[in-house]
């Protein structure tokens, strides 16, 4: 399939990928950098969760976690980063991010939430999850350890997602621009195994984790005593 034209800045589809990021590593940014060049979009937003509802406390502070968000991004024209769950008292539900960017950016403002296959089979979940479609296109990345996309779905859908999703389903990127919200579209990614857990648990016992995740990000770590 050829490659998307992308889109200026203010006019082309936003791509939004959130997430604890404790620490982000190079499976974050990978999967923003390649979205962001299968899907044509404009640039990709990485937004630090600051209250995560659906896991326990992270290993470092939301301010540590934006800290090393920033390091990550600096020198990617592509991405940016956004501070606004850090920065908000409650918790950090994507439907409320998502209804913040649209006031925002306004309606007709292409947004193109990234999410892995695990994250979106597990939609149902998530809090006013079915609003989430009228806020937001949803791009489903094929993590490591799952079948394509083609030989997967529908068949490990919940029925409530696959009834959601029906009529939804884009093929080329190309329709991601003419609509704001209401798009679901599979792609497929270079699998990268590495895993936050991953990164704390060999940082905690004192061994290296260079190579999975930014050198300025680890430099942070050792800095600030972070995962020991």
């Amino acid at each position: 399939m050829p490659r998307p034209t992308e889109q200026p800045d203010g006019s082309g589809p936003l791509g939004l990928l959130g997430g604890t990021f404790d620490p982000i590593h190079l499976g974050h940014l990978r999967l923003a950098e390649e979205a962001r060049e299968a899907l044509g979009l404009a640039r990709v937003r990485l937004i630090p969760a600051g209250q995560p509802p659906h896991r326990g406390e992270p290993g470092s502070t939301a301010d540590d976690r934006l800290a090393m968000a920033r390091l990550a991004a600096a020198g990617n024209p592509g991405f940016e980063i956004d501070d606004g769950e850090v920065r908000s008292e409650r918790k950090s539900y994507t439907v409320l991010t998502l209804e913040r960017l649209r006031a925002e950016l306004g309606p007709q403002r292409p947004l193109v939430l990234i999410l892995g296959a695990d994250a979106f089979e597990g939609l149902p979940a998530w809090h006013r999850w079915q609003e989430i479609f009228g806020l937001a296109h949803i791009a489903v990345a094929n993590r490591p350890g799952y079948s394509p996309h083609a030989r997967r779905w529908p068949a490990t859908l919940s029925p409530a997602l696959a009834a959601a999703c029906q009529d939804r389903h884009a093929a080329d990127p190309a329709e991601l621009r003419h609509t704001p919200a209401g798009r679901v579209l599979p792609f497929d990614m270079t699998p990268l195994a590495i895993s936050a857990s991953l990164i704390r648990d060999l940082i905690g016992h004192g061994h290296s984790a260079r190579y999975l995740l930014p050198d300025s990000v680890l430099d942070y770590i050792e800095t600030h005593g972070l995962y020991r």
